[in-house]
């Protein structure tokens, strides 16, 4: 639930961010520029420098019984003593978050996942527990689960009270450097069609308190209840999302431009733009595609921004029917073709996805098409996380043998994958 990630030193800048922001200090992020709820942006329009950061959110579970544990402050400084403010703890005692620095490629990403997963999994396992990479734990309940006792997740626990106890869900979030913050809106415009088969991909969340929930992504309802969630509306521009902003806070509605809760925005801390559609990565893999086809979507709507080509036309509740539809069947049903304006095989409008940001990858060069595309075979190819979770409990009769998976599958850092399967795509 936090925003931002990556670390630089106070008052640099990334290459192709210029001129630097005014800012009065505060932390750094996925830009590699410093930031804070304070930061007055003062980008000229120039080509987005498109680095990634990626954050991820775990959970804390018993090595022995699988359940969830409020380890937090056990975990904690044992993994910052090897990475520093790179992990952060969560509004839960038994989550915890890690965030990457500034990223160039996916293999930097992949890389910077692989490390950051083992020195936490490292850490949790001085203090008896594992960490497991879900969107919900299987058969959790939150009344064993204390809030953290930092400000904003107090005042998270006064605001939302039920709501925000409820809140043991984990997700992944992937910021992409867009400087320039009327380009930012132009690319959220336009990427707003393609969030529920970013959402399909990535759901991993199907059990609830014990009890198959019946979505892929059941974490998506349990956020849903907050205010201010879901697909974004039109803006327009940044003018039009600052008055949004300025009336959601003036209303009470939210306390800060950190509670809007939808699936994609600006962040308010970064010259970035945040995609929060995904459920956290069950394994590293799904990280690195999320990532690589996030930063695609945003390099072609960004293009077609420029070229001045029309926002698509997608009516607010086709567009939430379409995304609780992609969180209740994942890729095991139909999505539905927001251009076409009718439902297909999730196979189908996932290769209408990567037939859109083809060029994109293939230009990006560095075998970015190979190993995204790869990566999307394999996932439709063995399913998402949430199918995966169901065939392991259906074979082993036991939700805490699949923690363990889970657990296993976390920690896991496989090479890129860059198999026969890029080759065979049309």
């Amino acid at each position: 639930m936090a925003a931002g990630a990556g670390r630089a030193q106070p008052g640099t800048s990334h290459p192709g961010s210029r001129p630097e922001p005014k800012v009065r200090m505060g932390r750094t992020g996925p830009a590699g520029l410093v930031g804070s709820a304070a930061v007055e942006h003062r980008y000229v329009s120039t080509r987005p420098s498109f680095t990634i950061g990626v954050e991820e959110e775990y959970l804390i579970v018993d090595a022995v019984t699988g359940e969830l544990r409020p380890r937090a402050a056990s975990v904690l400084p044992v993994a910052r003593g090897a990475l520093g403010d790179q992990v952060q703890p969560e509004l839960s005692t038994s989550q915890i978050e890690v965030e990457t620095t500034v990223c160039h490629t996916l293999d930097e990403v992949r890389d910077e996942l692989g490390r950051l997963r083992a020195e936490v999994a490292s850490a949790a396992e001085q203090a008896g527990s594992c960490v497991a990479a879900s969107g919900s734990h299987p058969f959790a309940d939150w009344r064993e689960q204390p809030i953290t006792q930092k400000d904003r997740y107090l005042e998270l626990d006064r605001s939302f009270r039920l709501l925000a106890w409820e809140l043991l869900i984990c997700g992944c979030h992937v910021h992409v450097a867009v400087e320039d913050p009327e380009d930012a809106i132009g690319v959220i415009d336009r990427c707003r069609p393609w969030l529920p088969t970013l959402l399909a991909l990535s759901a991993n969340s199907p059990f609830w308190q014990g009890v198959d929930s019946g979505y892929c992504s059941y974490r998506t309802q349990v956020f849903d209840r907050l205010p201010v969630t879901g697909a974004p509306p039109i803006l327009g521009s940044r003018s039009g999302y600052d008055r949004l902003v300025e009336e959601l806070v003036a209303t009470g509605s939210m306390a800060d431009p950190t509670r809007l809760y939808w699936d994609v925005r600006p962040s308010a801390r970064f010259p970035t733009v945040e995609f929060r559609v995904c459920d956290v990565a069950l394994t590293i893999d799904e990280a690195v595609m999320a990532a690589g086809l996030i930063r695609a979507l945003v390099r072609t709507c960004h293009a077609h921004a420029a070229a001045g080509d029309p926002v698509p036309p997608v009516h607010p509740e086709v567009l939430r029917s379409a995304r609780w539809r992609a969180s209740r069947d994942g890729l095991d049903g139909e999505l539905v073709d927001l251009a076409a304006g009718r439902a297909r095989p999730a196979a189908e409008v996932v290769e209408g996805l990567l037939s859109f940001v083809r060029p994109d990858l293939e230009g990006a060069g560095a075998g970015e098409w190979d190993e995204v595309s790869a990566l999307v075979a394999q996932t439709l190819g063995r399913g998402n996380g949430a199918r995966r979770q169901r065939e392991v409990l259906e074979r082993t009769g036991s939700l805490v043998e699949l923690v363990e998976w889970i657990a296993g599958e976390t920690a896991v850092a496989a090479p890129p994958c860059r198999g026969d399967e890029a080759s065979a795509r049309p």
